[in-house]
Formats: structure tokens, sequence, C-alpha cells
């Protein structure tokens, strides 16, 4: 069994800026900030819907879409569901265009620092399953945040194989996973 846990790093190459090249957009993105300056983080957050619908899924999200694998990510733009794929989301998604006037009153739309992100427990369940013989493929994702650290951390512990794609991942991923289905098969 593959399961991919995704970070910002996969979307990089559809045009979207990771947080480490926005270090000022982190700081907004809290809830403290959302409460305390609400017109600003709603422009914030305007902005970033506005990047996320110019972007699409490059062929990262595809392959993956394609081999049908699991997939638990950290970002909120949407490309693995526009790519078809079932991913878990950790962080939730981008408010709908209808609700960015009042972003500031979402709660999951997107999971802000300082907000409890629910489907982290559904993340370790998943990553618990891997054992001798799966994989943990690990694309763009950093070990910024304490999940991305726990999930390695597990998958290590039961034995599983971790495979960190960190660059060029719209061509590494495919190529990763062909190499894996035709051995298999």
């Amino acid at each position: 069994m593959i399961i991919a846990f995704t970070g910002a790093g996969i979307s990089q190459e559809s045009g979207i800026p990771t947080f480490e090249n926005q270090k000022e957009l982190r700081n907004k993105l809290t809830r403290e900030y959302a409460n305390s300056f609400p017109d600003e983080y709603n422009e914030v957050i305007q902005q970033l819907k506005a990047n996320v619908n110019e972007a699409k899924p490059n062929d990262a999200h595809i392959a993956l879409a394609e081999y049908k694998i699991p997939i638990i990510t950290m970002n909120i733009d949407g490309l693995h569901k526009d790519a078809r794929s079932d991913a878990l989301e950790l962080h939730g998604t981008l408010p709908d265009e209808e609700e960015l006037d009042n972003a500031s009153l979402l709660v999951d739309k997107p999971i802000l620092y300082g907000d409890i992100a629910p489907n982290y427990n559904k993340a370790i369940q998943m990553v618990s399953q891997l054992g001798k013989g799966d994989t943990l493929l690990v694309v763009g994702a950093s070990d910024y945040t304490g999940i991305s650290r726990e999930l390695k951390e597990i998958a290590y512990i039961n034995g599983a194989q971790i495979i960190e794609i960190q660059e060029q991942s719209s061509t590494n991923v495919r190529k990763y996973l062909d190499n894996q289905f035709i051995q298999n098969k």
C-alpha cells in the first residue's frame, strides 16, 4: 500500500507560492489575526483565492489520481480534488466565492494556526495502517509542521518505507509511481 502525504511543494509547480516563499503570510493565517483584523484577513484570503483560482493540477496531482493513491494533504488549494482525487484535507479549504467577505468568521475554510485540526486524528489512523512493505510517499511537505514529523515517525516506527519527493514533483511522482506499478505487475 502507498499513502501520499502532500504539502505546498506539490502545488508550487502549479503556480502557487509556498508559505516559505511568503513568510509574512503565515503570520496572517492565525485565528488571532482573523479575529483582531477581520477586514485585512478577508483581503488576504481573497488574494489567496485569486491565486488558487488561476492554478491547475500538475502531473503529480494527476498521477496520484490516476493510480488512485490515498492522499493526506496539508494544502488548502483543492488541486487534488480538481485532479479527481479524494484527499483528506488536514487544513480545510479556501472559502467559496460567496463566503469571502466573511472569511474571518469561518472555522474550517481554512483551518488556521491556533485552530483545532480535526482531521489530524484521521491522518494518524491512516498512516498507522502502514507496515513493512508499504510506503509513505511524502511530496512537497516540509518538516515545518508537527503533523508532518509525526506522520513520518509513525510510518518509520511501523516499518514502512518513506520516500520523499521534494523537488520537481510534477515529473518525479509519476516516475516513481510508474516504476512501482510496473514492478508489481
